[in-house]
């Protein structure tokens, strides 16, 4: 039986609400090099291989807001369901310091494999989803890590990433947020909003759906305390955030 690159999530729930996780796995399968990108095992816990937590919180997030959830089930480092497929980080031979050797002869046939495999049945289902209301609004969950290429601490608690193309919705969740008195929230942090060709490109802004891509630094949802307590506390922020926009 082929295993699916994805896992779908209370598919029937009515929710117009659509959870995304493009990171939530560090599975590598056996038709990459037999299951082994030639890493240590320690790196493929880091985030270089998925984003540590998201998928628990997309899963729990996804339940309290009644709404269905798509999560890839392959790791980023096969090749990156969250860049457009003339992306240059596709498939990653160098991600914070470390070489990813079953990745350094990647060729264009291989991408072509890979993305065949792995990429575009993940945006098929993940469109298909989307596509089942004409109003859908999605939500993509994302971790990060405390440092990156030796850098100093990441401040944020959180972060809330949009596109000039559409901050709408973005902008409602990051106010929300910003009302919250314990939080760092980080606007566009870290990293910038927009990127050509990827998910929220893909599948929110050329359609003009609603969205928000939600960062959360992967220490606070380490673990399934954290991953629940996120979840339980960003649903309400979402569902409010919605009606104030009226969109």
């Amino acid at each position: 039986m082929t295993t699916l690159p994805y896992r779908i999530v209370g598919e029937n729930r009515p929710s117009r609400w659509l959870v995304t996780c493009d990171h939530a796995t560090n599975r590598v399968p056996d038709c990459i090099n037999g299951g082994d990108l030639g890493i240590a095992p320690a790196d493929m816990e880091r985030h270089i291989a998925y984003d540590i937590g998201a998928a628990g919180v997309t899963r729990r997030l996804a339940e309290r807001l009644n709404a269905p959830a798509v999560l890839s089930d392959f790791s980023r480092l096969v090749i990156d369901p969250n860049r457009g497929e003339d992306d240059p980080t596709l498939v990653m031979k160098l991600y914070d310091g470390t070489i990813i050797p079953a990745n350094r002869h990647v060729d264009a046939a291989e991408t072509e494999r890979r993305l065949n495999a792995f990429h575009r049945p993940y945006h098929d289902a993940l469109e298909r989803l989307a596509a089942r209301r004409d109003n859908t609004v999605i939500c993509a969950i994302h971790s990060f890590t405390p440092r990156l290429n030796g850098r100093a601490h990441r401040p944020w608690h959180v972060g809330i990433l949009y596109s000039h193309r559409d901050p709408r919705l973005a902008l409602a969740v990051l106010a929300r947020l910003r009302a919250e008195p314990d939080l760092c929230v980080g606007e566009n942090e870290p990293y910038g909003g927009h990127l050509d060709g990827d998910s929220i490109d893909r599948h929110a802004l050329t359609p003009g759906r609603p969205n928000v891509l939600i960062e959360i630094r992967h220490d606070l949802i380490r673990d399934e305390d954290g991953q629940i307590a996120w979840a339980d506390r960003l649903a309400p922020i979402l569902e409010a955030a919605l009606a104030d926009t009226r969109l």
